[in-house]
């Protein structure tokens, strides 16, 4: 009884989204007293309100996810939520030609591998349905963190239920909610980009904190099934109408539906704002095929002007934790753009890398005592914000570079060549250990930053390949001139291609070697 006693350690997780509640379910497989607390009400709810007040970008889970998840050891969970999501084979790039539609498919991957459009609530749900069933585990909603010393190692949180508030004191008139006092020995604070446990951490420990807003609003939108309740589109691709400022994507639901998404500058935004009746041809114009094959005119009028339209946040921060007492995880570490659909992976992969580092630490270790658990807890937090800083600065980074490549670099020649030529290698001479930036992100664990250190190497040994090429024939086409300049026709292009190879040379080399 007394190594039992030894060995458990009360863990407070702030948020119950599907990262704390992974966190949770990690937390509790190793035996600790685990007390998540959520700003809202039950998640599983329908009528509980998201605090943007829209329903959230689609998920999409790929292998990062999909292995933390399995290092939970909830079998169950993941067949559960694996078996309700739709495979996406890649992207469907929508246009029109001459008054005419056309979609081209492109595969995300040379060996056929998927990532997972997922239901936010189902994952959720899942988690949740679990951590309720968990003994050693106690889930307290409408509960909101207002303070907390992470030196004593206690948090307030104020209870914003309508049947606890009837307790609240007067002041100065108003009623305030109650408040309580929760003690532990470590707390995880996945509570979102607007992290009050971030907010809480800064004034112990000295955080490097960047926040950026893009100047791009998001609204949602959503295809509804066909008459006969089939998907309209292919459900096995993201659909990408791509312009060169701002692009229409849509993603497959379970109910056949698709949930879509306009990106676009907020001076667009504010265009159609004040002159709703260009919303139509707007849309035929950058967007052909959607309205109104796909979305009524009523519909799409409607879901415009009904649904808000969004900021988009990134940030970035280091350290994570503070001592032993505190680490934040997921988006209130790392709020990344949704355009790799890694937000979900990185979170989760967080918690894998996490524990990871608590277990090689001996922070579960059955003979520690409190004291020596608390310093190898400290070095497991030290080490964990070492390694995962940098790659989420990585990820926060490869997001912001993925949206200009999903709004117009999918139509750009020089993007299809350097794709084909990658794949090609990837597929073809796989003891190379080619693959492309993006096979390296959705379908392996590699760290972030290494992903970009790679990338950059194969860029340039990509780049001086074709640039060797390119020489070597036009020096050879020069040779043949030479030796008969009467007799070789194609010579006002060949002094044409030689007076313009340095800007070629710099345009091919260049971008190849920056992906």
């Amino acid at each position: 009884m007394m190594v039992e006693s030894m060995r458990k350690q009360k863990v407070v997780i702030v948020g119950a989204g599907p990262v704390g509640a992974l966190a949770a379910l990690y937390a509790a497989s190793r035996g600790d007293d685990v007390e998540v607390y959520e700003l809202r009400g039950d998640l599983r709810n329908p009528a509980t309100v998201p605090l943007n007040f829209t329903k959230s970008i689609n998920l999409a889970i790929s292998e990062r996810g999909i292995t933390a998840m399995r290092h939970s050891n909830q079998t169950d969970i993941i067949d559960r939520v694996l078996s309700q999501t739709i495979p996406m084979y890649g992207r469907m790039i929508h246009g029109k030609d001459r008054g005419k539609l056309w979609e081209v498919a492109q595969a995300y991957d040379a060996h056929g591998r998927a990532i997972n459009a997922v239901d936010r609530a189902v994952l959720n749900n899942a988690l949740l349905d679990e951590l309720e069933k968990t003994p050693n585990v106690k889930l307290f909603f409408n509960h909101k963190l207002t303070g907390a010393d992470f030196r004593t190692k206690k948090a307030w949180f104020e209870l914003k239920s309508p049947e606890e508030a009837h307790s609240g004191t007067q002041e100065g008139g108003l009623k305030r909610a109650p408040e309580i006092e929760v003690s532990f020995d470590f707390l995880i604070g996945a509570d979102g980009a607007h992290s009050a446990t971030r907010f809480h951490l800064m004034k112990f420990a000295r955080v490097d904190y960047q926040q950026e807003y893009i100047d791009t609003l998001w609204c949602e939108f959503r295809i509804p099934p066909s008459e006969n309740n089939d998907f309209r589109i292919s459900p096995n691709h993201l659909h990408i109408w791509p312009g060169r400022e701002f692009m229409f994507i849509a993603l497959p639901s379970s109910d056949k539906s698709f949930t879509c998404t306009l990106f676009a500058p907020s001076q667009h935004y504010a265009t159609l704002e004040s002159s709703p009746q260009n919303l139509l041809g707007f849309f035929d114009l950058h967007f052909p095929g959607v309205c109104p094959e796909l979305i009524t005119p009523e519909q799409l009028r409607e879901q415009f002007s009904s649904n808000p339209h969004l900021p988009l946040i990134s940030l970035k921060c280091r350290p994570h934790h503070f001592d032993s007492s505190v680490v934040i995880i997921g988006d209130a570490a790392h709020a990344v753009l949704p355009f790799y659909g890694q937000g979900l992976n990185a979170g989760f992969e967080d918690i894998r890398i996490l524990f990871e580092e608590l277990d090689k630490h001996g922070v579960y270790n059955l003979e520690s005592n409190p004291e020596s658990r608390d310093v190898c807890r400290g070095t497991a937090l030290q080490a964990y914000t070492t390694q995962r800083a940098a790659d989420t600065y990585a990820i926060n980074d490869l997001s912001k570079q993925n949206y200009i490549e999903m709004r117009s670099g999918v139509k750009s020649p020089l993007y299809k060549l350097r794709k084909s030529i990658e794949e090609s290698l990837d597929y073809y001479f796989p003891a190379l250990g080619w693959h492309t930036q993006y096979s390296r992100v959705s379908f392996s664990n590699q760290r972030y930053s290494e992903i970009i250190r790679a990338v950059r190497r194969q860029g340039l040994v990509l780049g001086i390949s074709l640039g060797s090429v390119a020489v070597s024939t036009l020096a050879t086409l020069a040779v043949i001139v030479w030796r008969d300049p009467s007799g070789f026709w194609p010579l006002p292009v060949l002094r044409t291609a030689m007076r313009r190879l340095p800007v070629i040379w710099f345009n091919i080399f260049g971008n190849i070697a920056y992906k």
